[in-house]
């Protein structure tokens, strides 16, 4: 197979151009100028520069490609540029999509998130699961939806598109989750917020498989959501604690929570400064709750993740 990642030089993108070349495929990385790309060390990767919505830079990326894996994305939460976020995720999903389309390309994979359900209020759902949520709850949440509908379209048009939908990616060198579990090995860690909220986990090893076994097995136009569980704060501190003998940190009081985020908020939009925490932040920890069922998954492509309390205590093992 020969394959492009757009997003190849990122946390997930990395992972499928490594895990794709020691399967001996040729693997194409879409990157900008700008990216570092210390994560591609010593890939044998053949890298096109450009923008994620320059088509003419995507037909060259496309060139002999057979499968294009759609990974790039603008994710953030808290005080973003929104033109930039609706430019990246859903113009340039656009983009691909035309390019792809135009380059007759046999497959491609577009990574989601379990986020375009909208919130599901503690509800365990699948991939039938029709969003009710009328709103958006973040302009990520927003674009993504957005980007999946064009997707859709292309699906019912008869384009082979198939769409995996990734809870929280956990991996030793993932940028979201990682340096929280970082300090909290270190000792460093002491408070914590939102114990009970849930939060669905797949290691990006395991991700990574399950994009290449959509690649591989799954139905055009199908949805492939990609979560190995859930568990709590709460219970993840727990399970850390245990593998690695540090306390758990002790739990901030909501109200606090709510308090210090309605405070920080303007002060950041008035510095243009990104606070730890803000009123998106704060409805993501305490309002907004969805949980998935990956069985469609594991049945249909054979898809077979390590359990989050693995995922937890191997990524103390390696972090340490």
């Amino acid at each position: 197979m020969k394959a492009l990642v757009t997003g190849a030089n990122g946390f997930t993108g990395s992972h499928l151009v490594k895990t794709l070349l020691n399967r001996g495929d040729q693997v194409v990385g879409l990157v900008r100028r700008s990216s570092d790309l210390s994560r591609l060390k010593d890939c044998d990767i053949e890298l096109v520069y450009g923008d994620i919505g320059d088509r003419s830079t995507l037909a060259t990326a496309m060139t002999r490609v057979d499968t294009v894996f759609h990974i790039a994305a603008y994710v953030e939460l808290g005080l973003v540029d929104a033109a930039k976020m609706e430019r990246i995720n859903v113009d340039g999903t656009r983009a691909v999509l035309e390019a792809a389309r135009a380059a007759h390309i046999s497959k491609m994979v577009y990574c989601s998130t379990i986020g375009i359900f909208g919130d599901t209020q503690g509800k365990v759902i699948d991939e039938t699961f029709q969003r009710t949520q009328k709103d958006f709850s973040s302009a990520y949440d927003s674009t993504k939806y957005h980007a999946q509908k064009l997707v859709d379209q292309y699906a019912a048009e008869g384009f082979p598109v198939v769409s995996v939908m990734p809870s929280g990616i956990f991996g030793a060198d993932d940028p979201h989750f990682g340096p929280a579990i970082k300090t909290f090995l270190k000792g460093w860690l002491k408070l914590w917020l939102a114990g009970d909220r849930v939060t669905g986990i797949v290691h990006v090893d395991d991700l990574v498989e399950g994009m290449i076994l959509a690649a591989e097995k799954g139905q055009p136009g199908s949805y492939y959501i990609l979560s190995a569980g859930d568990m709590t704060t709460r219970e993840m501190f727990h399970v850390l604690s245990q593998e690695s003998g540090i306390p758990e940190p002790k739990e901030v009081p909501e109200p606090i929570v709510r308090l210090v985020g309605n405070i920080l908020d303007p002060i950041g939009r008035l510095l243009s400064w990104q606070p730890p925490i803000g009123r998106e932040r704060v409805h993501y920890l305490y309002d907004r709750c969805v949980r998935v069922d990956a069985t469609k998954a594991q049945k249909e492509l054979g898809w077979q993740p390590r359990s989050p309390e693995v995922v937890l205590k191997q990524l103390v093992q390696e972090m340490r």
